[in-house]
Parts: structure tokens; C-alpha cells; sequence
């Protein structure tokens, strides 16, 4: 087994060309389009749930953190019902892969709302660019390893 420059190379050309081959696959364009609008109803009622919980004086990390569950509910459910339909494994060990991936897109969304705020950025804007800047990762983390392709064995 190579190891040092070679064998990064190798890898890194491998990734290359799996991600090459991937993005000539027409059917994960439309997956991506029936993830974002997934994530285009996520998004609303995240930011509905937000402002909803700022209007009644919930502190803006707490109310993201709030409407951060109840978007995940939202974004699990369609995921698994329509997006990855044809992935679908055991519900509990996707829900908790979906959780894991939703988690750190939350820890990424609280740092990246905390510096927009701390820089004088109105709470509900800084929201809403929080929530687009972690989108990329939410898709790739679920299609790659919450809704993986099970291989047949």
C-alpha cells in the first residue's frame, strides 16, 4: 500500500473522478433539486419557528436552536419519504445518522449566526445566511452516509 504524496494523489484523484462521474448522473440532479426543495420547506419553518420565538423574547441562540427542531422534523420526514425514498433503510439508524448530520450543521449554523449577529447583522437575516451557508454540508453528510445506497451483500 502506497502511502505519503503517491497515495494522497491516487486518493485524491480517485475522489476527482467519483465526483466527476457523479455530477454526469442526471438522477442525482434531481435528487439535489428534491433535496433543496426539502430544504426550501426547512427552511421556512425554520424561520417561521425563529421569528415566532424572537417575537415572544426567547434569546436568538435558544430560538435557533428551537426552530432547529422543529426543521429537522420536517427535513427528516420529507427526506426519508421522498428524496432518498429509494435508500431507505432502518428508520432509526437513518433518523440517527440524520441527527448526527443535522447536529453539526446546528453547531455550524449557532457559529455562523453568533459572528453575523456579533457584526451587526439583524437576528432573522443572519438567520436565514446561517442556514444557506451550512445547506452544502446537510446534503452531501445525507446523501453520502445518512442515506446511503445499502450494497446488496
Amino acid at each position: 500500500m502506497a502511502t505519503g504524496p503517491e497515495a494522497s494523489t491516487s486518493r485524491a484523484g480517485a475522489l476527482t473522478g467519483a465526483a466527476a462521474l457523479a455530477l454526469r448522473r442526471p438522477a442525482n440532479w434531481i435528487q439535489l433539486a428534491k433535496f433543496c426543495a426539502v430544504g426550501a420547506s426547512g427552511y421556512a419553518v425554520n424561520l417561521a419557528v425563529y421569528a415566532t420565538l424572537l417575537h415572544f423574547g426567547v434569546f436568538y441562540l435558544l430560538a435557533a436552536v428551537g426552530s432547529f427542531l422543529a426543521a429537522v422534523t420536517n427535513n427528516y420526514a420529507w427526506n426519508r419519504l421522498w428524496t432518498f425514498r429509494r435508500q431507505r433503510g432502518h428508520p432509526l439508524f437513518q433518523g440517527f445518522r440524520f441527527l448526527v448530520v443535522s447536529v453539526v450543521a446546528l453547531a455550524a449554523n449557532l457559529a455562523f449566526l453568533s459572528i453575523l449577529v456579533a457584526v451587526g447583522v439583524p437576528k432573522l437575516p443572519a438567520q436565514a445566511v446561517a442556514i444557506a451557508l451550512v445547506t452544502p454540508w446537510n446534503f452531501v453528510a445525507n446523501k453520502l452516509w445518512s442515506f446511503r445506497r445499502r450494497r446488496a451483500g
